[in-house]
């Protein structure tokens, strides 16, 4: 389903609603007389907004980590979602997948209502490396109303100087690294400190998505990005966290972060020498 489609299905979805009994405040319909499906007064004004999403665009990213929270913000009805890369070239994610910018970082919106950022595995190494990645998110992200990431984008936005002095979480092989970037590691699905929400690993971007939702209009609305999703998951295997896989498992995949703790901590150690202060 594409986003026209999704944004048409909701407004279908949101017009029921409005004249639904248990939705407070929606508009009742006379007696007799369904909403008619796109008819907007049916819809709370709650509902419509204008806010202006940046979600940075980088080679080697996690295509999960992106796409999970923009299938919910593109279900946003007012909303302009930006994706932001240094040039407008495709972007190929770590499993090959290709993303189409639509902005440039010099192009994207200085006053964002959202900036987001992915996580990766080498891919975010050579962001966190990069003088223009992290200039603009330290400036960016010091005006934004709200900064968020998902998996090893929080490390990112470390890097940028985004972190310190806040909760935070991250996929759990690289919570430790948290406290690198001055945060407070939380080990939850989604950390929302002040006008920073993170979410855990790569599948966690679901939740964040539809935390942000539920803040940015509310609960109902949130329920019906939820419901248009089909999000009701039943994982074929209770191995989902460290705590409930198998210990080879775990034991086998904290092998495969080994090299990428020393990589990250490198390419902090050069962030903090060359990014700018970041007063928020």
């Amino acid at each position: 389903m594409s986003t026209v489609e999704r944004r048409g299905f909701l407004r279908a979805a949101a017009a029921a609603l409005a004249a639904s009994p248990w939705l407070a405040h929606g508009a009742e319909a006379p007696p007799g007389q369904a909403p008619a499906p796109h008819d907007m007064s049916h819809l709370p004004a709650s509902w419509t907004g204008q806010e202006q999403i940046g979600m940075l665009l980088y080679p080697g990213m996690t295509a999960l980590d992106f796409v999970g929270p923009q299938h919910m913000f593109a279900g946003l009805m007012g909303a302009t979602v930006h994706q932001v890369a240094k040039t407008l070239a495709p972007v190929e994610s770590d499993t090959q997948l290709v993303f189409s910018p639509t902005v440039t970082l010099d192009q994207c919106p200085r006053d964002l209502d959202i900036l987001f950022v992915p996580g990766g595995g080498a891919g975010t190494v050579a962001a966190m490396q990069d003088a223009q990645t992290l200039a603009f998110l330290a400036e960016r992200g010091s005006r934004a109303k709200l900064v968020s990431s998902v998996c090893t984008g929080s490390l990112l936005l470390g890097a940028a100087g985004l972190l310190r002095g806040y909760q935070a979480t991250t996929h759990w092989a690289t919570h430790a690294l948290l406290a690198d970037v001055g945060a407070t590691p939380v080990h939850a699905r989604v950390v929302h400190d002040r006008n920073r929400i993170t979410g855990a690993g790569v599948s966690a971007g679901l939740d964040l998505g539809l935390a942000i939702v539920a803040m940015l209009r509310d609960t109902a609305y949130a329920q019906t990005m939820q419901l248009l999703a089909e999000y009701a998951p039943e994982p074929p295997f209770n191995a989902g966290t460290p705590h409930t896989a198998p210990p080879a498992v775990t034991a086998m995949v904290s092998d495969m972060f080994k090299d990428f703790t020393p990589q990250v901590r490198a390419a902090l150690a050069q962030a903090q020498g060359t990014r700018p202060a970041v007063d928020r």
